[in-house]
C-alpha cells in the first residue's frame, strides 16, 4: 500500500522564476512536494513542483517519472493500493496515467481514505477535525520533513534541487534510525 499527498511550502528570495506558482487551496506562494509512502511513513517516490500545479497533475508526474517500478512490477502479484485522500480525483488520474502506461491499472488500483461522518464521530463522541489512522502515516511523514530545518521553506533555486534535498532530508531520517536499532 502507498499513502500519497502533497504540501504546498513557501519560497524564499532564492527561488528561480521557473519553481515559483501559487497554491489557491493554500493560499501559499512556492512550490508543492509531492510524496508517496509505505505504510510505515518511509518514502517511496517523491517529486517537487510548482505550488499552481494541482494534486491530481501532481500524482500524474510523481507515477509518470516512476513508470520503471512499475513496468518491473509482475502483473500475477496483488495490484499495489494507492490511498488517497479527498483532495484527488482517481478518474481523471486512472485516465491520464493510461495514456502514458496502458497496463498501469493491471498493477495499480487507487482508493480514497476513507472520512469519517458526522454520525460517527457522534458515536465516538467527537466533534470537528477527527484523525484517520491510515492517513495519520503520510501526515507524520510530512511532520518529520518539516523537522529539517532546510526544509521549512524552499531555499532551492530549481526543482530537481529542491527534491535532492527533501530526499536528503529522508536519508537522513532513516540512517539516523538505523544507527540507534
Amino acid at each position: 500500500m502507498l499513502l500519497i499527498d502533497s504540501q504546498a511550502v513557501k519560497n524564499t528570495c532564492n527561488a528561480s522564476i521557473e519553481s515559483k506558482g501559487f497554491c489557491h487551496y493554500k493560499c501559499t506562494n512556492g512550490i508543492k512536494r509531492h510524496l508517496a509512502v509505505d505504510t510505515l511513513g518511509l518514502p517511496f517516490f517523491t517529486q517537487c513542483t510548482k505550488a499552481s500545479v494541482s494534486d491530481d497533475q501532481g500524482l500524474i508526474e510523481l507515477l509518470s517519472h516512476n513508470l520503471d517500478y512499475f513496468r518491473a512490477k509482475p502483473v500475477n502479484i496483488p495490484k499495489i493500493t494507492i490511498l488517497l485522500d479527498h483532495g484527488y480525483h482517481p478518474d481523471k488520474i486512472t485516465a491520464a496515467l493510461q495514456t502514458v502506461y496502458p497496463q498501469i491499472l493491471t498493477k495499480i488500483r487507487f482508493e480514497l481514505a476513507p472520512k469519517p461522518t458526522q454520525a460517527e464521530k457522534a458515536a465516538q463522541g467527537k466533534a470537528g477535525f477527527v484523525p484517520v489512522a491510515t492517513r495519520w502515516v503520510i501526515e507524520r511523514s510530512n511532520a518529520w520533513m518539516e523537522r529539517c530545518k532546510s526544509l521549512v521553506k524552499n531555499f532551492e533555486r530549481t526543482l530537481n534541487h529542491a527534491t535532492a534535498k527533501l530526499n536528503l532530508c529522508f536519508i537522513r531520517l532513516m540512517l539516523k534510525r538505523l544507527a540507534n536499532e
